[in-house]
């Protein structure tokens, strides 16, 4: 498989190390630098509860200092299960007879959109199935994300789409990006050959190469933000997070920046899969915990983001060692949104969920615990992508902006959605964040806090 050494990994994967290595390797973090590979292995061959904790303590210290106390708040929207391959683990493979299809139509898909606006929600990551034809793909994709956009309640509309759909050629991912995506999000799944040759049996992603070269295609085609990710569960995990780490080496020396988010969705039941019920690499909590405080530390400036593939609780204590992106009251199917189907636990749907929560419910456990729910794409609407985000990122700096932006769209969600209980907890924790701007930071606030109290939205820097 492209950009991933077997070898070096299966070396990496037997290293030893020292407390006085672990103390080291934490200091550097401090400096908000990526990690080597040689010390991400370090960090992952630990065991002991002290050490451990460490290296919890460091990636809070990381998120914190680079992205602040705000946390990005997404939904997916599931417009097609049609797929025309075959993974064993997934409940949308082409050859899983329990799994009815639907295919939204534009229509549908606007009509999805708006039961969303009416919850709160502002950012979305329109997700579909793999269909062979690139032509109907393409057509489909850009209809699709014109649909959303054209969404709207009370003045309320999708402020970004971004996407997780099959990999396409340049010419298309070009097309894609005119239609004004955000991130382009695809998963290697595993980064282990034999093994993901193993679980994906036929059609184009049974070649595992193909989709690494569409994160090469998407970043020639001028789509400098993209989303990469392992499925935790169906290998090594430290094998799948070195390897993903090489890969991330690979795209920062090819095209000077490596991806905007990392996603580590673990294996969860899927209909139809007996596979997905019982994976070969089953991953504890605490493991689970160690892998993403690693990320955040190994790849200090990138997004993590966790789905409510994981438990409430789970959830809760990840955004303390380094998640900064999190899905909210999702449905995995298309047209889940519906009343019809929301509480039916027979609809099809990708995988099983395990946080029901609903958005208001998500925001106030963040808020309890410090943290800001932001709703805010002004990075995507300013131009600070790839690159130029990464250079306000990996110094440090792009809080300076985040925590404006994440307050004032706090700001529209209580105004707006919030139930009296969030409402009140969420204006306390405005007036303690206001309390620790600078004094210009606090001026450009205030206008704006202005503006929305005067029936303006959608304000940003």
């Amino acid at each position: 498989m492209k950009h991933v050494d077997d070898s070096l990994i299966k070396l990496l994967l037997d290293i030893k190390t020292t407390e006085v290595d672990i103390d080291t390797i934490l200091n550097k973090t401090k400096s908000l630098n990526r990690l080597s590979l040689e010390e991400t292995a370090k960090l992952l061959s630990v065991k002991d509860a002290k050490n451990l904790q460490k290296i919890f303590d460091a990636a809070s210290y990381v998120k914190n200092t680079i992205y602040g106390k705000r946390v990005v708040m997404f939904v997916p929207l599931y417009i097609s299960n049609y797929c025309s391959n075959s993974c064993l683990y997934c409940g949308f493979a082409a050859n899983n007879k329990v799994t009815i299809r639907k295919k939204l139509t534009f229509e549908e898909i606007k009509k999805q959109t708006e039961i969303l606006l009416k919850k709160g929600h502002r950012r979305i990551l329109m997700v579909a199935g793999e269909i062979a034809n690139s032509k109907e793909n393409l057509d489909y994709y850009v209809g699709a994300v014109k649909a959303i956009y054209s969404a709207d309640y009370n003045g309320n509309k999708i402020k970004r789409v971004n996407i997780n759909v099959a990999p396409m050629d340049g010419k298309s991912f070009k097309t894609l990006k005119m239609s004004g995506i955000g991130t382009y999000q695809i998963f290697q799944e595993t980064y282990h050959e034999e093994t993901y040759r193993k679980l994906h049996i036929a059609g184009v992603k049974s070649d595992p190469d193909n989709r690494l070269d569409a994160i090469d295609n998407a970043f020639k085609a001028g789509i400098d933000d993209v989303g990469i990710g392992p499925l935790l569960g169906l290998y090594n995990p430290y094998f799948e997070v070195l390897a993903m780490m090489m890969h991330i080496e690979y795209l920062e020396k090819t095209y000077g920046v490596g991806p905007h988010t990392i996603s580590v969705p673990r294996i969860e039941p899927a209909q139809g899969s007996a596979y997905a019920s019982n994976p070969d690499y089953k991953i504890s909590d605490e493991d689970f915990k160690k892998i993403v405080a690693v990320l955040r530390l190994s790849v200090p400036y990138t997004g993590i983001i966790i789905s409510t593939r994981e438990t409430s609780q789970l959830r809760d204590e990840l955004v303390n060692l380094g998640v900064s992106q999190i899905s909210a009251e999702s449905k995995v199917s298309p047209g889940g949104y519906d009343d019809k189907f929301s509480n039916n636990d027979n609809f099809e749907k990708q995988f099983n969920l395990n946080d029901q929560r609903t958005l208001d419910e998500i925001i106030k456990s963040l808020l309890s615990q410090g943290y800001i729910p932001s709703f805010c794409a002004a990075c995507y609407r300013k131009n600070r992508t790839g690159e130029t985000f990464m250079n306000l990122a990996k110094p440090g700096q792009i809080k300076n902006m985040c925590d404006i932006n994440a307050l004032v769209t706090l700001k529209e969600y209580l105004e707006d959605f919030a139930s009296p209980e969030v409402k009140k907890i969420g204006y306390a924790l405005i007036e303690r964040s206001k309390a620790k701007l600078d004094k210009a930071s606090l001026k450009t606030l205030d206008r704006f806090f202005k503006d929305i109290d005067d029936g303006l939205r959608d304000r940003y820097i």
